[in-house]
C-alpha cells in the first residue's frame, strides 16, 4: 500500500471526523486491501472484504459523515486496524 492509501485509510479513523473524502479514494484503499467491489445500478458499491460485505452508496462528492462512519466500522469488522497494520 503507497503512502497516499494510508494516509486515506488514516484519515476515516482520525478524531474529529472528517467529511472532506472522496469515494473514488476509498474505493481505491479497499481494492489494496484486497476488497472485491462491484457497482450496482442503484448507484452504490457493493464491496466483499476477509468475508465480509457491505454496500455504500457513491455520492458524486465526498462522503457524509455517517458514510465515513460505515466504511470505518466496515473495515474494523473485517480485522484491519490502520495504526497497527499499515502505520504512517
Amino acid at each position: 500500500m503507497n503512502h497516499h492509501h494510508r494516509k486515506i485509510l488514516h484519515t476515516l479513523f482520525a478524531h474529529p471526523l472528517n467529511a472532506n473524502i472522496a469515494m473514488k479514494d476509498v474505493e481505491s484503499v479497499l481494492r489494496e486491501l484486497g476488497a472485491e467491489i462491484k457497482s450496482t445500478h442503484s448507484g452504490k458499491s457493493h464491496v466483499s472484504l476477509n468475508g465480509h460485505s457491505a454496500n455504500f452508496s457513491h455520492p458524486s462528492h465526498s462522503l457524509p459523515k455517517q458514510e465515513v462512519m460505515q466504511v470505518r466500522k466496515f473495515i474494523e469488522t473485517c480485522g484491519i486496524d490502520p495504526a497497527r497494520d499499515y502505520p504512517l
